[in-house]
């Protein structure tokens, strides 16, 4: 049996190593692949040396293809498994340091010099597991060059599988707090393993396990690096793989209210921000249970009014100066450190909503004092977020406010010829690509909505060419960010007020709010199709907005054009009638699945024809008579949905259905 170099016996008998590797020759080079490819595990050592010091020195060979792929078939992998294994033992050896050393050096050079199809070979990933095992036994450089030797291999999908199915990586963790490479290793294998044939819950076991580990190897310090890992991996990753019910949840919220108490620095504030809005959005319950109820006190304030306040005081300092850093490196820290800020106010926004609607005041420590102070806050914040809205939309079209869209993309034509007209933007993403912005609409929208403020009301209504615009992005296939939802949100505060309609016909609000609904009544044609709940609720916030503008601005009769909806509504096809016994059992699948949104399916039926009898009932004798065909399909729908049974139990629905009933009956009468 072959011994492994590295007692005294078999050093003895090594060969001094050729120091004229400068230009080596194709003899040299030879020899090398001879004793790589030799027998006895000395030669094998002394070939290595010499490989690795060849490949150092001579930028000829190392810019040769088809050299260094020949050269590194000729490494026996079986060998280097067995150098790291030994390099990774106590045992008393004295060369057992330099076997690791050689083993993870030669494999990090090959590593680089690949071409990367050939780094997803199992001659590299087959070295994983034994790698990760050894970091604990490695110091210094060795260190250092392992990370980024495993760095390298886990971001091919084929390293991530391998580092995956290595299970314990617990070693990494541990000396996580004194290297950060490790926090990058584990975001990219975990990462590019959601993308692979790797089973699922062996990902989620080790993310579990690691995590775990990863929160006890930083007790005692402050958690910034751990927290943007944290706050990075869970914003990236599929919520399938985020660890259910964690254990370490207190614990890192414990981190975050340790940082908020510190007087931290700007990277202090940029971990415990991004970090505190991915856990809320992995897990709302727990966290906001933790972040904003749990009664942990500073100087005699609840964390969270503590917390809230640094979040805000962010917000009004950043976003003005925020616009000069467009195009300058750290935006997208700076952009991204707000727009979780935002997140969290939106979410903190919600759950006080949901306190106060539950009557759950008494598990909420925030005095009343507190939360003025905070509702004052939240106020400027919002306002000064609508200066930064503004000037950005407008910087992003280079145009003042309310510039038609025809007269955006036009060039200036001048005696020196016809030029693009100069924009104010990011060179990476407009206004409408940009995560800041969303998180913006969506945090002003709900606070809009929210708060019974008829002055911040007023001053959001100059937005509304910039929120119509967005929605009509947010309708294109190929846009990344869906602007439709929160905006729908802000119009139901904006639309209460006369300037806001009058805003909202004006930029087109009316035909870009109904083109949507009507798609919707295309592609949601019946019940089964309808009970998609996004959609569904979509479609119930597009109705209440234009339901909203159709009772308040229809005093002189309805206009030609929002008849649209009569027409389309009257090509809706719900379905056909079903037997007794059919609907009897859709009842009971209705009842044993309350989450499939059937209720939300028959809301949204209920209030499109609610829609529809508040536009024919406004409608002009005239205009009633030339849509008469339509009036009498939609009264069809009508008594085919109330056979049906479509609103159910629910009070308000059926409420709902004998209004729209009856109301359909007066306007036939004239008919």
């Amino acid at each position: 049996m072959d011994t492994v170099p590295g007692d005294s016996s078999s050093s003895s008998q090594t060969p001094p190593p050729d120091h004229n590797t400068k230009n080596p020759d194709a003899a040299s080079v030879a020899k090398i692949k001879s004793l790589l490819q030799a027998n006895d595990d000395t030669q094998r050592f002394v070939g290595l040396a010499l490989l690795k010091s060849v490949l150092d020195n001579t930028p000829e060979l190392r810019q040769d293809a088809a050299a260094v792929q020949n050269l590194w078939a000729s490494v026996s992998p079986r060998f280097l498994d067995r150098l790291i294994h030994t390099g990774s033992s106590q045992s008393p050896g004295k060369n057992v340091k330099e076997m690791l050393d050689l083993a993870v050096s030669v494999i990090h050079i090959f590593a680089a010099l690949v071409p990367e199809p050939l780094r997803a070979q199992d001659r590299f990933t087959d070295r994983i597991p034994g790698l990760v095992g050894a970091v604990l036994y490695s110091t210094g450089a060795t260190t250092d060059l392992l990370l980024k030797l495993l760095h390298t291999l886990v971001s091919t999908p084929e390293g991530a599988k391998s580092f995956v199915e290595a299970g314990n990586v617990s070693s990494l963790a541990e000396i996580a707090p004194t290297h950060a490479a490790v926090l990058d290793i584990l975001l990219f294998a975990w990462l590019n393993a959601m993308a692979t044939v790797v089973e699922r819950h062996v990902l989620v076991c080790q993310v579990t396990d690691t995590m775990q580990s990863l929160v006890s190897s930083f007790t005692g310090t402050d958690g910034v690096t751990l927290l943007e890992f944290m706050a990075r991996f869970l914003r990236q990753a599929n919520p399938s793989i985020h660890p259910h019910e964690p254990q370490w949840l207190t614990a890192v919220v414990k981190f975050i209210q340790n940082l908020v108490a510190s007087r931290p620095n700007a990277a202090a504030r940029s971990a415990y921000t991004n970090a505190a809005a991915s856990l809320l959005q992995a897990y709302p319950a727990r966290a906001a249970k933790l972040l904003f109820t749990e009664n942990v006190k500073s100087d005699d304030k609840p964390f969270a009014y503590l917390f809230i306040n640094l979040l805000l005081i962010d917000i009004r300092a950043s976003l003005p100066t925020l616009l000069q850093q467009l195009n300058q490196p750290d935006y997208v820290r700076s952009s991204t450190r707000l727009a979780s800020a935002l997140d969290v106010i939106s979410i903190f926004i919600g759950h006080l909503v949901r306190c106060l609607e539950d009557d759950a005041v008494e598990t909420f420590t925030m005095s009343p004092d507190s939360l003025l102070k905070l509702r004052k806050g939240i106020s400027e914040t919002m306002s000064i977020t609508m200066e930064y809205l503004r000037d950005r939309w407008d910087a992003t079209f280079a145009g003042a406010m309310g510039l038609h869209p025809d007269a955006r993309t036009s060039n200036a034509e001048t005696w020196t010829g016809s030029h693009p007209t100069l924009a104010w933007d990011s060179m990476a993403n407009s206004a409408d690509d940009d995560p800041l912005i969303l998180s913006a609409v969506r945090a002003l929208a709900l606070w809009l909505r929210e708060d019974d403020n008829e002055t911040l009301r007023q001053e959001a209504t100059g937005l509304m060419d910039m929120l119509m615009e967005l929605y009509r992005g947010s309708s294109s296939s190929d846009k990344l960010l869906d602007f439709r939802s929160p905006t729908l949100v802000g119009l139901e505060a904006l639309l209460t007020t006369h300037q806001g309609r009058d805003l909202f016909l004006r930029h087109d609000g009316w035909t870009i709010l109904s083109k949507d609904l009507v798609s919707l009544l295309a592609t949601r044609s019946s019940a089964s199709d309808a009970s998609d709940a996004h959609d569904a609720s979509r479609g119930i916030e597009i109705v209440r907005a234009l339901l909203s503008v159709a009772e308040q601005e229809s005093s002189s009769g309805t206009p030609e054009e929002w008849m649209d909806v009569i027409t389309a509504a009257a090509a809706w096809d719900v379905g056909e009638d079903v037997s007794a016994q059919q609907q009897q059992q859709q009842q009971q699948q209705q009842q044993q699945q309350q989450a499939s949104g059937a209720e939300i399916a028959a809301e949204f039926q209920v209030s499109v024809l609610q829609l529809c009898c508040t536009l024919l009932a406004s409608a002009s004798p005239g205009m009633r008579s030339r849509y008469r065909q339509s009036a009498r399909a939609i009264n069809g729908i009508v008594e085919q949905l109330r056979r049906r049974g479509v609103a159910g139990h629910e009070a308000s629905l059926v409420e709902a259905m004998d209004d729209v009933k009856d109301t359909m009956d007066h306007v036939l009468q004239g008919l």
